[in-house]
């Protein structure tokens, strides 16, 4: 028998607004589309992310923290191990901004940075370039603004383990994260192909329709956010900062071939039966 593939540490956002007033639903989430070429989940809708590098772990780019303490990180993280627990919010900000050009980011004394400055966008998206480019780590792009990682926004929502029959596996961390009012993503095609706002229950209809294809990690957070009737009622339910749902125990392998996940999933209507 192969042993099975030991899971690389993942970490992604999921950005959430407010839906306009007389909208049908109360939130709108933003997902992605990953390119049909990829080898992981090619051509399913997702949401920004990717592997934590090890320059994530790097002390440079962890003593530019803030918001989230090391100490406060490994204890809602304390299964993790062989990186620091603060590397996932790390990663996070990193690929959030590699895959819609948002960046959490703050002054040293913790003010918040303005990006309708055209300073503060274009050092933004020169940051993003660099960064995509390869020209250096993300420690040193951040240190060359003069920035810190503010990570005071990103709130724990999950924790999913790829299947150990999956010859690629990843342990990951998804974190929610309301839209900054001064940034909005965009579409960038090195790695998604689509890029789009979506009222969370419509989206999980349409997953159970067949016209989005999704890994639980997504079809269970539309699900999950479809049950709020407010951002403010969302954040408040993520006050302690844990994740509230996880896809570890239910991919026993006895039952895994055999399950039928189709029929045992949540209603329809986007609902997510008792937490």
């Amino acid at each position: 028998m192969i042993a099975p593939v030991e899971p690389k540490p993942a970490a992604s956002v999921v950005l959430v607004r407010s839906a306009p007033a007389g909208a049908p639903e109360p939130l709108e989430v933003y997902m992605i589309r990953r390119h049909r070429s990829m080898k992981f989940l090619g051509g399913f809708y997702a949401f920004p992310g990717g592997k934590v590098d090890p320059e994530d772990a790097a002390p440079e780019i962890l003593a530019r923290c803030r918001g989230v303490a090391a100490p406060e990180a490994e204890a809602l993280f304390p299964d993790d191990a062989g990186a620091p627990a603060l590397a996932f919010w790390v990663a996070a900000v990193r690929e959030l901004l590699e895959e819609s050009g948002i960046l959490l980011a703050c002054e040293p004394a913790g003010g918040r940075l303005d990006a309708r400055a055209p300073r503060v966008a274009e050092a933004i998206e020169r940051c993003r370039k660099a960064l995509m480019a390869g020209e250096a780590p993300f420690a040193r792009l951040v240190a060359r603004e003069g920035w810190h990682l503010d990570l005071a926004g990103l709130r724990c929502l999950s924790h999913f383990v790829t299947p150990r029959s999956s010859p690629i596996r990843f342990t990951a961390r998804f974190f929610l994260c309301r839209v900054p009012d001064d940034q909005a993503p965009r579409l960038f095609t090195e790695e998604t192909s689509e890029g789009f706002w979506i009222h969370p229950g419509a989206g999980y209809r349409r997953f159970l329709a067949d016209e989005l294809a999704m890994a639980e990690p997504a079809e269970y957070g539309l699900a999950y956010l479809a049950q709020f009737a407010s951002l403010d009622d969302l954040w408040t339910a993520h006050e302690d900062r844990r994740h509230k749902f996880h896809g570890i125990v239910d991919r026993i392998d006895v039952f895994w071939d055999s399950f039928d996940w189709k029929a045992n999933r949540f209603p329809a209507g986007g609902a997510v039966p008792g937490r």
